[in-house]
């Protein structure tokens, strides 16, 4: 296995969007439904990719892919630089957790996103 790029479902793919670039995404593919409708967006920052993709792209197809917003998922991602990374993030967004040292020996902060995901970066020494 060489890395991982998951398809996270959304309600709202274009406040996804706008989070996400908050964050230091960009947009590196999309996907427009005919009626104009952008149905899945791919946002790339450095190594680490997500995808984004609408319920409403797939309603009645995936019974199985259901849930609330929010939800079990965290996301955990490694970075180099957390304290300048924290700095920029913080002005942009809301923070659950400054940056902290683990016992494990890592610096974290946590965020939640639009969708109610939660987000650690870290950084390993």
């Amino acid at each position: 296995m060489k890395s991982i790029s998951p398809n996270i479902f959304v309600n709202d793919l274009q406040a996804t969007i706008t989070f996400y670039t908050k964050l230091g995404f960009t947009i590196t593919d999309e996907v427009t439904a005919a009626e104009g409708e952008k149905v899945f967006a791919m946002m790339t920052n450095g190594s680490v990719t997500f995808m984004f993709q609408s319920f409403a792209s797939i309603e009645g197809q995936h019974p199985m892919v259901n849930r609330a917003d929010g939800g079990s998922l965290l996301l955990y991602i490694t970075v180099d630089n957390i304290r300048q990374y924290y700095a920029y993030i913080n002005e942009r967004v809301t923070v659950l957790t400054g940056l902290e040292k683990t016992f494990y020996g890592a610096t974290e902060f946590s965020l939640c996103d639009n969708n109610n995901y939660r987000l650690t970066f870290a950084e390993h020494d």
